[in-house]
């Protein structure tokens, strides 16, 4: 026994000693920074981070081949750690996210046949693209679930992969595998950047919206009653979700799929209710703003153009200030648009956000008489935007038109929006057929006029304002004569009297595709009246840029050299909105502001500023069934309204906004669509 133990004491020893020697000869210095980083790092030895562990890791940004925010999953707190550690400091960016592109459930996909055996994606898509219909749509096989390091995904009930957001590391697994890339690491700000692309998965009534919002998503977000979420999502390509839930024309709609069956989905006052939300819970969303830049931007003109720029750029970390000529922020907007369609107060909280970000401005001052573009970058802007927008009428071109009680409508409105009195008398006429036609009719209706009339030189099919406007201000008592022109008007002691049009036929198509009105000779008639409404049409006010060098077209608008990117002739500076298209609707300029401030980022960030491509235009094609099948009927939900009495000499805001149970059961009604597939049997 006792010779047993010092045997093995023995061999103790001796081992010992050759430890000692082999310490001695084969031993290798631990550099204490490796150490520490290695302290600080998770010790998942996931592998995102490209390195084969964590004590890998800790090597690689201790020699310098990696940086300290290697490792993803250890997040922000474990980056500025390591930084510290090493003495040098990191920008902590907002984390990238994997997200779906793709809504459509496989087991709804139309398929073109089945196979056995085959479980990646990759493998599938071998197989003459894979066996869905859709050639875009996700295959739901599951390889980025394999390949997701974290547990960060499943497959849903739907087939669907599902994003865990809390375990997700942005380390981008998923993305390399995917063979289609439905799956893409996304935030908030790279969505806010991003062009629709032709060949994504994106549904008509989004790929129609000319800011791009993503429809589905934030009507599913509705019915799930995630409000303040869905808000989110609009505001990533539209920052004024209150005013366009009011006054846009939702171009949107007229190419929901659900129209084919039944009415189309109330997208619009969908977008109202869930900014409503946000205004009443006096609770602001807070979107993601990337650190300060110390660029300064430029941006002339406060209406929907140049807040929109504003808003993005800002949240890119640049610091915009905005130049507007009139006393207050919002452009036509505010001074166009009267009170029964969007109340001020509801515009002022909208604009109140946008500056909140950062946004400054100086209001009362005017290009060319208080400052230049070259006075702006000799004071330090680092890039200009030019968003003057179109504030001119035209004048009826008649005999009579300077008399007293003959007014133009975009001054008539202006004039409404600035608080000054604007009296009208028994018998008014409006000429024109567009929105401003419509707005100056209500709102004389609503000063007390007895009798107003529309004259319109087309027939109602090709009547440019909206149908709800036209229908709402039939049922004011507005009166419409179509096919009608003025040829003079008359007076008496340079008092406005009557008007006198001649009746017109339609002829063949002008350059506008709408047929030409051709006047019917010996058809005048004539009418009392006591005011006249020229409302014929606005045009931008751009003869202050020529002495500034910026490109002009023949039609006096802002010459763009890349209308993808808002590039104008003049190196950093920029342009959007009605001053380029010429007067069209907000959400046109809203988009416009928008594809501004990504480019001016890119020229700000030192990149080459281009649009990508095969990005979707307004001339793109858009794929789509022509069926549906299996989707029932269903009943459109209607906006509350103030009666007709309730509207008389009041302009209290005329749609009173949907409630949550109307808002979810409309919500219900989205067929989910993707780029050719849809949710059946909504």
């Amino acid at each position: 026994m006792l010779s047993g133990m010092l045997a093995i004491a023995g061999i103790g020893l001796v081992a010992s000693f050759l430890l000692g020697i082999a310490s001695k000869v084969f031993y290798v210095a631990v550099d204490p920074m490796v150490l520490s980083i290695a302290e600080a790092l998770p010790g998942a030895n996931c592998g995102a981070c490209g390195f084969a562990g964590c004590s890998s890791c800790a090597k690689a940004i201790a020699k310098g081949r990696a940086t300290p925010d290697a490792c993803l999953a250890g997040g922000p707190e474990v980056s500025l750690s390591v930084a510290e550690l090493m003495g040098v400091t990191i920008e902590v960016r907002e984390p990238d996210i994997a997200r779906l592109g793709c809504w459509y459930t496989p087991e709804e996909a139309d398929t073109r046949f089945t196979y056995d055996g085959v479980t990646d994606c990759r493998a599938a898509l071998m197989l003459f693209g894979g066996s869905k219909l859709c050639e875009i749509g996700c295959m739901s096989l599951g390889s980025c679930v394999a390949a997701c390091p974290f547990g960060a995904l499943t497959i849903g009930d739907g087939g669907l992969p599902e994003v865990n957001e809390f375990l997700c590391t942005g380390c981008g697994s998923c993305e390399q595998i995917c063979p289609k890339h439905i799956i893409r690491l996304s935030s908030e700000t790279r969505r806010t950047q991003h062009t629709y692309l032709t060949d994504e998965c994106t549904a008509p009534c989004q790929r129609t919206c000319p800011t791009g919002i993503d429809i589905p998503h934030y009507i599913h977000l509705i019915t799930q009653g995630r409000y303040r979420e869905a808000i989110s999502v609009i505001k990533e390509t539209n920052p004024f979700p209150l005013t366009c839930g009011r006054v846009c024309p939702h171009p949107c709609e007229q190419m929901c799929r659900l129209g084919k069956v039944t009415e189309p989905v109330n997208i619009n006052h969908l977008k109202r209710f869930v900014a409503d939300m946000e205004m009443h819970s006096e609770s602001r969303i807070s979107p993601y703003m990337a650190p300060k830049t110390g660029k300064q931007v430029a941006i002339i003109g406060g209406g929907p153009a140049g807040l929109t720029c504003a808003f993005y750029l800002a949240r890119f970390g640049h610091s915009p200030t905005i130049f507007e000529a009139m006393p207050e922020l919002g452009g036509m907007l505010r001074y166009g648009i009267p009170e029964y369609r969007l109340p001020k107060k509801i515009l002022d909280w909208e604009i109140e956000g946008i500056l909140t970000l950062g946004v400054d401005f100086k209001t009362g001052v005017t290009m060319g008489e208080d400052f230049t573009l070259k006075g702006l970058k000799d004071e330090g802007f680092d890039a200009i935007f030019l968003g003057t927008g179109a504030w001119d009428s035209r004048g009826l071109g008649v005999d009579g038109e300077d008399l007293e009680g003959v007014l133009p409508g975009t001054h008539f409105l202006i004039d409404r929006g600035l608080g000054k009195e604007t009296p009208v008398g028994d018998k008014v006429a409006i000429i024109g057929g567009g929105n401003t036609a419509l707005d100056a009719a209500r709102t004389s209706w609503r000063l007390g006029a007895k009798e107003v009339t529309i004259l319109y030189r087309r027939s109602r099919v090709e009547m440019p304002a909206n149908d709800i406007e036209i229908e709402e201000a039939e049922r004011e008592g507005v009166l419409f004569h179509y096919l009608a022109a003025p040829t003079k008007l008359m007076g008496n002691n340079g008092k406005l009297t009557e008007l006198e049009y001649i009746e017109m036929e339609l002829g063949e198509p002008d350059e506008s595709g709408r047929r030409r009105p051709v006047p019917k000779e010996g058809s005048e008639k004539i009418i009392k009246v006591d005011n006249v409404i020229a409302a014929i049409g606005q045009f931008p006010v751009t003869s202050f840029l020529k002495d500034e060098e910026v490109a002009l077209t023949r039609w006096d608008t802002i010459e763009l050299v890349n209308e993808a990117t808002g590039e104008t002739n003049l190196e950093g500076v920029f342009a959007g909105g009605d001053a380029v298209s010429g007067a069209s609707i907000a959400i046109e300029a809203i988009g416009a502001g928008r594809r501004a401030a990504r480019s001016i980022h890119q020229y700000l960030s030192g990149e080459r500023v281009k649009a990508p491509e095969p990005a979707i235009t307004k001339e793109a094609d858009l794929p789509d069934v022509e069926e549906l099948i299996g989707v029932p009927a269903s009943e459109r939900v209607k906006m509350p309204e103030l009666s007709v009495d309730e509207r008389r000499e009041s302009f209290d805001e005329v749609e009173r906004g949907l409630d949550e149970q109307l808002a979810t059961q409309e919500a219900a009604r989205c067929l989910r669509c993707g780029l050719i597939c849809y949710r059946k049997e909504g």
